[in-house]
């Protein structure tokens, strides 16, 4: 049995790291408080925003006009995919780079398998690192992911993606990330940014509503407004549930650890105490043995 010195160094250090776990699962979810707000105020915008471009979409396909936008144009035959990756830029949040990094190894692998090149776009400093372990054509490092949410890095992300795909160099443009469910549960996602999709299937017949509907300016000049505000939301959206869902994931890793730690005291304690009485037990065997061969 361990002595009592060195148990009680163990209960004092593992102490000290329940402090520190706690400290970072307040902060975690102070962070997460304020992240989830401004995911959440994003989230109608970006329904509402879809609803227009759906409906002018619809309109311009009813009038006969085909390829309205380039962002809107499907391209014959995918040679090149761009994907665009999200992670954070700390470890210490459970398995959420885990996952993350495992769904883009699955997507460069079927795009790879499909004789697709990949052009990667990484987000994130985890994620940079898994990208350049990564087999690709071309691997773009947009830095951290902590200050991405800021209006003009979304604006200078946003313009390397559309770019690349209204210059030829890709044909589709992927995001991979983690799509905010709960504080509990952040699911690896797997979507299509570019081009932008059209209205869905169950949408082809015009609503009442949408055939009185008169746009001013010319629906190819809002067209050309929304299309590109449209791509714009959609990256904020991925960035602010990706920063979210790092920090619910954060907030419950360090829940379980401080848990954990607390568990280890008592048991350490408990421990603690079995030596200490063991250690009076032999004293008082020693003391009882020696007054008995002093008779």
């Amino acid at each position: 049995m361990a002595n009592l010195k060195a148990i009680r160094k163990r209960i004092a250090s593992v102490k000290n790291t329940q402090k520190i776990t706690r400290a970072m699962k307040l902060v975690s979810a102070a962070k997460l408080r304020r992240a989830q707000q401004a995911m959440m105020e994003l989230r109608p915008y970006a329904a509402k925003h879809r609803e227009l471009l759906e409906s002018l979409a619809r309109q311009l396909a009813e009038s006969g006009e085909t390829n309205a936008h380039p962002l809107l144009t499907p391209r014959d035959e995918i040679k090149t995919v761009a994907v665009f990756a999200l992670s954070s830029d700390r470890g210490m949040c459970g398995a959420f780079n885990a996952g993350i990094v495992r769904k883009l190894n699955e997507v460069v692998r079927e795009r790879t398998a499909a004789g697709q090149q990949v052009v990667l776009f990484t987000l994130g400093r985890r994620m940079g690192i898994a990208g350049r372990k990564l087999k690709v054509l071309e691997l773009h490092d947009l830095a951290e992911i902590i200050t991405a949410g800021d209006q003009a890095r979304v604006k200078e992300i946003t313009a390397a993606l559309v770019k690349a795909f209204i210059d030829g160099a890709v044909d589709e443009v992927v995001v991979v990330s983690n799509r905010f469910k709960s504080a509990l549960t952040q699911l690896p996602t797997v979507y299509s940014l570019l081009p932008v999709a059209g209205p869905a299937a169950t949408d082809a017949a015009p609503s009442a509503s949408g055939a009185d509907l008169f746009y001013e300016p010319g629906q190819n000049d809002l067209l050309g407004y929304v299309v590109p505000r449209f791509v714009e939301v959609q990256v904020r959206q991925a960035i602010l549930e990706s920063i979210a869902g790092e920090h619910a994931a954060r907030m419950n890793a360090m829940s379980s650890a401080t848990d954990n730690a607390n568990g280890m005291i008592q048991s350490l304690t408990l421990e603690m105490n079995r030596a200490r009485q063991a250690a009076i037990t032999k004293e008082l065997m020693e003391i009882i043995g020696g007054a008995e061969a002093m008779k």
